[in-house]
């Protein structure tokens, strides 16, 4: 590769997409996380 190639960047979109993603898939780990904690209580 040489050092004048353009950077193979995706679009802004398509980040904000996998941002998006990332966060929703730490946020559902936590809630089934939390769902088990709360099921092991009862």
């Amino acid at each position: 590769m040489l050092w004048s190639d353009p950077e193979n960047e995706p679009p802004k979109e398509l980040r904000d997409m996998q941002d998006m993603l990332r966060r929703l898939g730490v946020l559902m780990a936590l809630a089934m996380l939390l769902a088990m904690i709360v099921l092991g209580l009862m």
